[in-house]
C-alpha cells in the first residue's frame, strides 16, 4: 500500500466514525423531540446518514453496486419528507378566530 492509499483509508475511517457519532446524536434528537417536526426532520437526516454510510462503504471497497441503492434511498427520503411536511402543515394550520361583531361566527345563517 502506498502512502496515498493509507491516507485515503484513514480518511474513510474518520468519515465513518463521524457518521456514527452523527447517528447517535440523531437518535438523541428523535428521543427527546420536543415537537413532531423535530422528529420528522431527524428521520430525514437519518436517511441522509444511511446514504452517506453507503457512499463511504462504496468508496472503501471501490464498488459501484451501492449507487442505485443510494439513489432510491434519496428519492424515498425526499418523498417522505415532503409527505410529512404536508401532513404537519395541514394539521398545524391556524384556525380562524371568531370575530367580536359576530357572536355565532361558527354557524351560518342560524343553521
Amino acid at each position: 500500500m502506498t502512502t496515498t492509499e493509507n491516507v485515503d483509508r484513514w480518511l474513510l475511517y474518520v468519515a465513518v466514525a463521524m457518521i456514527v457519532v452523527a447517528g447517535l446524536l440523531l437518535l438523541a434528537r428523535i428521543w427527546r423531540g420536543p415537537s413532531m417536526l423535530d422528529r420528522a426532520l431527524s428521520l430525514d437526516v437519518c436517511a441522509a446518514l444511511i446514504i452517506a454510510g453507503l457512499g463511504a462503504r462504496a468508496a472503501l471497497v471501490r464498488d459501484t453496486f451501492y449507487f442505485p441503492i443510494m439513489l432510491v434511498l434519496a428519492f424515498l427520503g425526499f418523498t417522505g419528507s415532503v409527505g410529512i411536511a404536508r401532513f404537519i402543515a395541514v394539521r398545524d394550520r391556524p384556525r380562524p378566530r371568531p370575530r367580536p361583531d359576530r357572536p355565532n361566527d361558527t354557524k351560518e345563517n342560524g343553521s
